[in-house]
C-alpha cells in the first residue's frame, strides 16, 4: 500500500512538470513461462494514453485473476518523453499432483492425478485423474483453452469415465447400485469481458445400473439392471467482481447453469436448472468471509434418479455421501477463514462454517423446501493448508456435526476451499 501511495504521489508529480503525462511504453518481467504477449491481453492501459491510477489498479488485479500470476506489482520511469509503465509479474506454479482420499462410513475413496493450468503460457489447462471409489475405477481428462488467439473466444473437452456405488430410493426403501457413466463432452466459450464469460456446449453420456452384490440375497424394489443413452446441452454464464490477495477474496460472483438433457429410452428431455452466487469480504487483515447461496429447480419427476443430492463433498460437510435426492434444493453455506500462519510460501487458516439446505422430493411440491423433515444443518470447523504460490493449491479437512442430531456427524477431507 506505501508503495503504491508513493507511485500516486510520484503521479501527480510528474503531471504537475508535465502538460501531459502519458504512457511511453509498457513493459512486463518477471516472466519465466507464460507469454508476454498473452498477459498483454489483459492490460487495458497503453501507450500513448494519460497515466491513470484506477486502470493500473484495474490492470493489476486483471492479472491476479489469472491463475499463472501469484502477484502483480508495477513501477513508473519518469522522463520528459513520458512514463514507463512496468509490470512486475511474480509467477504462480502452475504444474502440480492432485493427492485425495477420504472416508465416510463405508465409502473409502482415493484419487491421483495431475493438472497443469498454464500450458504454452498461453492459460491452456490440462487435467487428468484417476479416481478409486469403493474399489472401482474413474477416470476423467479435461482440456481447456480459455483463450485463443485474442480474449474473446475459447473452448474446452472432456472425456469421463465414473463408477461408484449409489443408493437409489424407492419409497421407503433404499437400494444400493453400481452405478457406470461414460462421457464425452465439449464447449465453446465466448468472453465478453475478462470477467463475464458464457460457455455453450453438450455432451453424450451412457449410464448403467447394476444392483449391488449387497442385495444378491435380497428381495428389493427396483430393476435388477437398468442402461440409458442420454445427451445434454448446456449453457454456463459466468459474472464476477472478486478481488484477489493470494488465498484471500474479496467481491462476489454468479454462476448460472442451464442443462438439457435427453434420455433416448424414453424420448422426452429432462431440465435443470443451478444457479451459485458466492459473496466474500475481508474483516480484518488476517479474516476473511465467504458465503454461498446455491439454487437448484428441475423437472419434477417421481424418480429415484433425481439430480440434487445431499453430500459432504457438494453441499452439506459431515453429512455423509449421497444422502437423499430431490428435484429442488435450496443451501447456504457461511464460512469464516482466520489466517494462523502466513509465512513466506506457507500459510493455514482455521474455518468455523454452518450449513444449511432443504430439499423437493422427487415428484413433491416446492412447500417441501419449507418442510422440517427435509432441512438439515451441520456446523463444524477445519483447517486450511496453503501453498501461497500456486493458485487454490489448498488441503482442506472439515468436521462437521448435525445440530439437530449430534450422532450425525464426518470429516471431510479435500483439495481446494470448499466454496
Amino acid at each position: 500500500m506505501k508503495q503504491r501511495l508513493l507511485y500516486l504521489l510520484l503521479f501527480f508529480a510528474c503531471f504537475a512538470q508535465a502538460q501531459e503525462a502519458t504512457i511511453r511504453e509498457i513493459k512486463i518481467e518477471g516472466l519465466k513461462k507464460t507469454k508476454a504477449s498473452f498477459l498483454r491481453q489483459f492490460i487495458k492501459s497503453q501507450p500513448g494514453q494519460l497515466l491513470s491510477p484506477l486502470a493500473i489498479e484495474a490492470d493489476l488485479q486483471n492479472l491476479i485473476s489469472l491463475g499463472m500470476v501469484a502477484d502483480a506489482t508495477y513501477q513508473l520511469d519518469t522522463s520528459e518523453h513520458g512514463i514507463i509503465l512496468q509490470y512486475e509479474i511474480e509467477e504462480a506454479f502452475t504444474l502440480f499432483p492432485i493427492v485425495n482420499f477420504g472416508r465416510v462410513g463405508r465409502n473409502f475413496w482415493y484419487q491421483l492425478g495431475i493438472s497443469e493450468f498454464n500450458l504454452f503460457g498461453r492459460g491452456a489447462e490440462l487435467t487428468a485423474v484417476y479416481r478409486n471409489n469403493e474399489g472401482r475405477d474413474n477416470v476423467q481428462l479435461s482440456y481447456k483453452m480459455p483463450y485463443l488467439a485474442n480474449a474473446k473466444w475459447g473452448f474446452s473437452a472432456q472425456f469421463l469415465k465414473w463408477a461408484s456405488i449409489e443408493p437409489l430410493y424407492f419409497e421407503d426403501n433404499q437400494v444400493f447400485y453400481n452405478y457406470d457413466n461414460t462421457s464425452y463432452g465439449g464447449t465453446l466459450i465466448h468472453h465478453f469481458s475478462l470477467r463475464n464469460h458464457i460457455e455453450l456446449g453438450g455432451a453424450y453420456f451412457t449410464e448403467t445400473y447394476q444392483k449391488n452384490e449387497r442385495h444378491s440375497n435380497e428381495i428389493t424394489p427396483g430393476p435388477e439392471a437398468a442402461t440409458r443413452h442420454k445427451s445434454l446441452a448446456k449453457l454456463l454464464h459466468k459474472f464476477e467482481r472478486l478481488n484477489y490477495d493470494f488465498f484471500y477474496r474479496s467481491g462476489f460472483d454468479n454462476l448460472l447453469n442451464l442443462q438439457a438433457v435427453y434420455d433416448f429410452s424414453e424420448g422426452k428431455p429432462f431440465y435443470i436448472l443451478i444457479n451459485d452466487t458466492r459473496f466474500f469480504k475481508r474483516t480484518s487483515p488476517m479474516g476473511n468471509f465467504a458465503a454461498r447461496l446455491r439454487i437448484g429447480l428441475s423437472s419434477n419427476e417421481d424418480s429415484p434418479f433425481a439430480p440434487f443430492v445431499l453430500d459432504s463433498n457438494v453441499n452439506i460437510r459431515g453429512s455423509g455421501n449421497r444422502i437423499d435426492r430431490g428435484t429442488a434444493a435450496l443451501i447456504l453455506n457461511l464460512e469464516y477463514r482466520h489466517t494462523v500462519f502466513d509465512r513466506h510460501q506457507l500459510a493455514a487458516q482455521v474455518v468455523g462454517f454452518s450449513d444449511t439446505g432443504t430439499w423437493r422430493n422427487p415428484g413433491g411440491q416446492l412447500n417441501d423446501l419449507v418442510d422440517g423433515a427435509n432441512f438439515r444443518h451441520f456446523i463444524g470447523g477445519g483447517l486450511r493448508l496453503i501453498y501461497k504460490n500456486a493458485f487454490n493449491a489448498i488441503f482442506r479437512i472439515d468436521y462437521g456435526i448435525d445440530l439437530y442430531n449430534f450422532e450425525e456427524r464426518g470429516l471431510v477431507l479435500g483439495l481446494g476451499q470448499y466454496f
